[in-house]
């Protein structure tokens, strides 16, 4: 049987298997979801392998298809390291560059750009800072830090700072499983008011929340505060509670492997912007423009 290389149906594929749905891959990709289900039901045909199993609450990978993953991250990796390894560095940048980040962006945004940027620019000396939005703020204006990679919409409005949107993430439901939500035809804020609600404190994911259930009218029965992503997934994953929280952080397996499902609400929650802040005093250097470059075709 031939084989159709496809590297359009191989992120149909991977991005069907990090959401564990066809709708969100579709979204995320910006194509409709009958591309997305004919291009992963072809490459499962040309496998003569099923690489999904198909509930009524999405889609979840067989021991095939995770096998299938794992060498189609490989394949997209050596790809970029290919393009990274034919640029031209006979005129490499050098220099330093101080680029700040708050804790969500580096544990789910940073790795794989990161990576890229050194493939590409072996020359610039990164130092990476680790620090909360305020922080970052102050350390821009100060010239302690060339750039930062933040959550822009939790930028304090009076910050003196240029901003750039990479990425845009929504806010959903968590709940596990077997959860009485997943039934309804719509879930709203009301409908969980009185069910166990874990409340994420990182990046200031308490205070966002507040925000929009105040402006609901409603008040959310928090039963634990944590500033740990895991901890959520955990608790969500074995029934302890529910939460809302991006996509950005949504894996659909807890560390147990027990699963976890996400629900649109039909209340208008805000979603969370990361993107690329600087001062408005001083310009870019080169290596943080070389940066802002490579960050801004990434996510397009």
């Amino acid at each position: 049987m031939a084989r159709d290389p496809s590297l359009r149906k191989m992120r149909y594929f991977l991005a069907v298997a990090e959401s564990g749905k066809v709708t969100q891959a579709a979204v995320d990709l910006n194509v409709s979801q009958s591309s997305i289900t004919t291009g992963v039901r072809e490459i499962e045909e040309q496998l003569g392998v099923t690489l999904f199993q198909r509930t009524a609450q999405g889609m979840t990978l067989t021991r095939q298809g995770h096998r299938f993953l794992h060498q189609v991250r490989h394949v997209f990796q050596a790809m970029d390291e290919a393009f990274d390894s034919l640029q031209d560095t006979s005129a490499a940048l050098s220099g330093t560059l101080d680029l700040a980040m708050s804790y969500t962006v580096a544990g789910y945004f940073m790795p794989p750009l990161l990576a890229r940027f050194q493939r590409r620019y072996p020359g610039i000396q990164l130092r990476l800072h680790e620090v909360a939005r305020p922080a970052i703020q102050q350390g821009l204006n100060s010239g302690e830090y060339d750039l930062a990679i933040m959550l822009t919409s939790n930028i304090d409005e009076t910050a003196r700072l240029e901003r750039q949107p990479l990425i845009y993430s929504p806010r959903r439901l968590w709940v596990n499983s077997h959860h009485p939500l997943l039934k309804q035809d719509s879930v709203s804020l009301r409908d969980i008011i009185d069910q166990p609600f874990i409340m994420l404190t990182v990046d200031e994911a308490d205070q966002t929340a507040m925000k929009y259930w105040a402006s609901s009218g409603l008040t959310p029965n928090i039963i634990f505060k944590t500033s740990s992503v895991e901890a959520v997934r955990s608790m969500v994953s074995n029934g302890t509670g529910i939460t809302i929280l991006t996509d950005m952080v949504y894996r659909p397996w807890s560390l147990e492997g027990r699963r976890i499902e996400h629900i649109d609400l039909v209340d208008p929650i805000p979603t969370m912007g990361v993107g690329l802040a600087w001062s408005r005093e001083r310009p870019l250097s080169l290596p943080a423009k070389a940066f802002q470059d490579l960050a801004t075709s990434y996510t397009d």
